[in-house]
């Protein structure tokens, strides 16, 4: 779960709380503030006498700049698994994720046999109107052969300014031999949002949490409303499996998207400004139809907002799998040219007051998938949050839990949480916990 921040309110913080502390800090015993500061510079010290040895007699020159981010990476990985430090180039990719636009062609890609395969292209992208198709290997980059390239270095290649051009030289299935495309790169738009009917129901699946999401939801909405009726739409699916999280705003938008009210979620902090509660505000786009939500094990962070929010107001029953379990927020802190730090400032909470930190959601109906033959010797679950070195503790305490389940079939027919979901909604499938009960909801 990331929060934005700037430098300057950053810096702002930081020092108004240090010239509060020092100023205010009554000198009950005579000299013990100096000494944990001179401690503090002791052990600057060690990091100086220890970095100069290091320079001056390591068996190679080492570069002094890879020397510092990695002993502040150092620093802030040893806090835990989601605080670390994001060089220039780093903090930027960062941004287009979030920003979920950047210039570029408009292919899913992945590696295979040392080329770059398009999974697909996205419609309407330069990719898809130069015609680029599913399956084509990219064998060359602007004259630079794949071959030698990481799946990172050729996606990189590929993105750049707006109506800058590239050519691409493809080889395809049944076509002889390998033949150049030119495209001029435009805005791509990562689509975290796709929907399709499901006879009178409505699947939406959010596949993260950037800056477009919850005007991709709104649009889902819409388009589904007109498919299939808004009148005769049943519910709606929500499927949150395997999405790994995003930006806390997002989350929250999401939530309040199916609520007319209650609290969505709050963060707690070690200071106070870090402490928000987060309220729906009236306006349910889906009119208060029934909502199922899909969770399993590699749903995490920002899914795990929504889907506690919805679970704890009894505005939807979540089914699937336990979810990861990653309760923290992190804050973005610019450090100009320098890139940023990701810090862990927030444990979140669920209207109820739990956290899932460590423990995960636990489905109101657990489905397990069918695992084909191929896969059966083959490990499919996630250990989850709870499993990674460092990690922040449950302030409840008990046992700690997360992970699960996280395979999904390619194909809907053999997908059986979602065949369970669509069962309850029509009516053919019956469970106690759905319809969730509204009258259970714990008041907040």
């Amino acid at each position: 779960m990331i929060r934005n921040a700037t430098l300057l309110l950053a810096g702002t913080i930081i020092g108004a709380a240090a010239t509060v502390t020092l100023s205010q800090m009554p000198d009950l015993v005579p000299g013990v503030a100096h000494a944990a500061v001179s401690d503090t510079y002791r052990q600057l010290n060690l990091f100086g006498d220890v970095f100069e040895r290091v320079r001056s007699d390591y068996v190679e020159k080492p570069e002094d700049s890879a020397l510092v981010e990695a002993a502040v990476n150092g620093m802030l990985t040893s806090l835990d698994p989601h605080s670390s430090y994001m060089n220039a180039k780093e903090f930027k990719d960062m941004q287009v994720q979030t920003r979920g636009e950047f210039g570029g062609l408009g292919i899913e890609v992945t590696m295979e046999d040392g080329a770059v395969k398009v999974v697909s292209p996205i419609d309407d992208t330069p990719a898809q109107k130069a015609g680029i198709q599913a399956g084509d290997l990219i064998v060359a980059i602007d004259g630079d052969a794949v071959q030698n390239m990481n799946l990172n270095q050729a996606v990189e290649k590929m993105r750049g300014a707006v109506n800058t051009p590239i050519t691409l030289q493809i080889q395809r299935k049944g076509v002889a031999k390998p033949f150049d495309v030119k495209i001029v790169r435009d805005v791509i738009r990562i689509q975290s949002v796709k929907s399709r009917p499901e006879g009178d129901i409505g699947y939406i699946r959010i596949s993260s949490f950037n800056e477009q999401t919850f005007d991709g939801l709104k649009s889902a909405i819409d388009k589904l409303d007109n498919e299939i009726g808004r009148d005769k739409i049943k519910g709606y699916i929500l499927d949150l499996r395997n999405n790994p999280g995003g930006l806390l705003d997002q989350a929250v938008a999401v939530g309040d998207a199916f609520l007319d009210k209650g609290e969505i979620v709050a963060t707690r902090g070690r200071h106070s400004d870090q402490n928000t509660r987060y309220d729906a505000r009236p306006g349910d786009l889906s009119d208060g139809k029934p909502v199922i939500v899909l969770i399993n094990g590699g749903s995490a962070s920002a899914s795990e907002i929504v889907a506690g929010a919805l679970q704890d107001q009894k505005r939807a029953t979540i089914l699937g799998t336990r979810s990861f379990g990653k309760g923290s927020v992190q804050t973005i802190i610019p450090l100009g040219s320098n890139g940023a730090i990701r810090l862990t400032t927030a444990r979140y909470y669920t209207p109820s007051g739990r956290s899932i930190q460590a423990k995960g959601i636990d489905p109101d109906i657990q489905v397990l998938q069918d695992l084909p033959p191929e896969l059966k010797d083959q490990v499919t679950d996630t250990k989850g949050e709870a499993s990674l070195k460092g990690h922040l503790t449950n302030e409840a305490g008990g046992a700690e839990g997360g992970g699960s389940q996280a395979y999904v079939p390619p194909e809907a027919k053999d997908d059986k949480q979602l065949q369970q979901a669509i069962g309850l909604l029509d009516g053919k499938v019956a469970n106690s916990a759905f319809p969730p009960d509204p009258k259970a909801v714990v008041p907040n």
